[in-house]
């Protein structure tokens, strides 16, 4: 059984820095593309950011890039979002995603990920 698990919930001051992981069950998460998603309240949910399977490079939605870094955890099957910087306009409910099949390169495309965790609660305050 496919599960995502993103580490729990927490509440920071503007300018300050949180990681936050995502720990994957059922298939090994380094074999797939994995993505980050967040929705604050009252917003459609945006982009984050991704790392596609085959490629090192991630990429990032325009209002974290430079602030936030995806990484891999091959060791714990997961992968790390490392936010920097945090600013009150980034708080939401951060998912973690993962497309159905190994070869699939979701990226931004939201509709190409087709497992998803429960979501962590990030709360930044000015």
């Amino acid at each position: 059984q496919v599960q995502l698990a993103e580490s729990g919930g927490a509440r920071v001051q503007a300018g300050e820095s949180l990681t936050r992981s995502c720990a994957v069950s059922g298939f090994t998460a380094r074999l797939y593309s994995m993505g980050w998603v967040r929705q604050a309240p009252g917003k459609e949910r945006e982009f984050v950011g991704a790392i596609n399977w085959g490629r090192d490079t991630p990429d990032y939605g325009e209002s974290v890039k430079g602030r936030f870094t995806i990484s891999r955890d091959n060791a714990r099957n997961g992968m790390d979002l490392q936010m920097n910087n945090l600013k009150p306009e980034d708080t939401a409910i951060y998912y973690c995603a993962v497309p159905n099949r190994v070869a699939d390169r979701p990226g931004r495309d939201q509709n190409g990920y087709y497992y998803w965790g429960q979501g962590t609660q990030v709360t930044v305050s000015s």
